[in-house]
């Protein structure tokens, strides 16, 4: 090989193992340099994680809160009265009140034309008048009979003649007086009267119609009371007792307080529940609560201690609720938990918690198990209810 040939070999390795070096440097990235004063990752000393969120924290309480029942049912009139018609045959001259007006015991709904009634009166007077005139001359043939019986101027026959027709002219006076008597009756049944104070509920009175006896003419709610018909189950009708006080509330939201006036003897046979009977007063009063009315309600049955968290502190995730508790490292821990009664901003927690348990509140729905956290105040919680 000549010196030549030698040369350009050795360039030609030179060339190959400069192209190889410079891929090499090209392919591995540089590391930047730590700036001054700083310690390298994975040494001692390093900086502590950032925190992912600015949060406030609660202690759980103690709170006493209401125990109550939830039920459904039906409102309805207390008592409903039908005012009907005592006249038969005569024309309703005057209606004087109509549905939703307020009514006193004995005030006059409505007035039925009374002329063919005053006739019957007079012509029962007339023969009253007649039999008591009638009356008087048979007692005084009789009195005079009486008188000469003891001189033998009339037969036995004739003196008791005298005395019978004596006593049929006074059954005849009492007969006329019965008479005028059922005719006042009809008289005074030309006015139709409210059988006990309270609200027109429906009204069928025409004025001009001409009713049957015992025709319906009103529907009265006796005194304004409804009354809320609760369904409860057999296993829970134990647990309420006349005088309960209950918390009514219509599907427009109106809420109306009562108390429990009876609960039925039975229970159904086909839903195994039992109708409790709750006194609603005050029908004008309650304007939201209506007789027909769907309605549903609580029974207070009393008050127990509760362990609660504010309602804040409640994450829902996955279909259940949720807490975030406070470790001691400043980390939160997700927990499941089972809440009940609810009140005002408070939660009741049935799942039992930690003694010294501190649950994130401001912040909460934004966390994660695990996440670092920086607690910028500790509360007690809201203030009982």
């Amino acid at each position: 090989m000549t010196r030549r040939q030698r040369t350009l070999l050795l360039a030609f390795v030179a060339l190959i193992v400069v192209a190889v070096l410079a891929f090499w440097l090209l392919r591995k990235p540089a590391e930047p340099a730590p700036p001054a004063g700083a310690t390298p990752a994975g040494a001692k000393g390093a900086p502590p994680a950032r925190p992912a969120l600015t949060v406030s924290v609660a202690r759980p309480e103690q709170s006493e809160l209401n125990v109550t029942l939830a039920a459904n049912g039906n409102v309805a009139a207390w008592q409903e009265a039908i005012v009907g018609s005592e006249s038969n045959g005569l024309r309703l001259a005057e209606v004087r009140v109509n549905v939703g007006d307020v009514v006193k015991k004995g005030q006059v709904l409505a007035v039925f034309s009374p002329e063919t009634v005053n006739a019957d009166v007079a012509q029962a007077r007339a023969s009253l008048a007649e039999a008591k005139a009638t009356a008087a001359d048979a007692a005084g043939n009789a009195a005079r009979a009486r008188t000469l019986a003891q001189t033998g101027a009339l037969s036995q026959q004739q003196i008791n003649q005298y005395q019978t027709t004596e006593q049929t002219a006074k059954a005849r006076v009492e007969a006329a007086e019965a008479v005028l008597a059922a005719q006042q009756v009809r008289g005074r049944n030309t006015r139709v009267l409210a059988p006990d104070d309270g609200v027109i509920s429906a009204r069928t009175a025409t004025v001009g119609s001409v009713v049957a006896a015992g025709t319906e003419l009103f529907k009265l709610i006796r005194q304004g009371r409804l009354e809320w018909r609760a369904e409860v189950t057999s296993a829970e009708l134990g647990r309420i007792a006349v005088g309960t006080p209950a918390t009514v509330q219509s599907a427009s939201g109106a809420q109306v307080q009562g108390t429990v006036r009876s609960i039925a003897p039975t229970v159904d046979p086909q839903t195994r529940n039992a109708l409790v009977y709750v006194d609603i007063p005050n029908v004008l009063q309650n304007t939201g609560i209506k007789a027909g009315m769907f309605a549903n309600g609580e029974f207070q049955l009393g008050r127990s201690n509760a362990l609660t968290v504010p309602q804040a502190a409640i994450v829902p995730r996955d279909g259940f609720n949720h807490l975030l508790l406070l470790q001691p490292d400043n980390r939160v821990s997700q927990l499941k938990v089972e809440t009940g009664r609810r009140v005002g901003e408070r939660v009741e927690i049935l799942t039992k918690l930690p003694a010294d348990a501190q649950v994130v509140v401001q912040g909460a729905g934004f966390l994660n198990d695990g996440d670092l956290v920086r607690v910028n105040s500790v509360s007690p919680g809201a203030g009982k209810p």
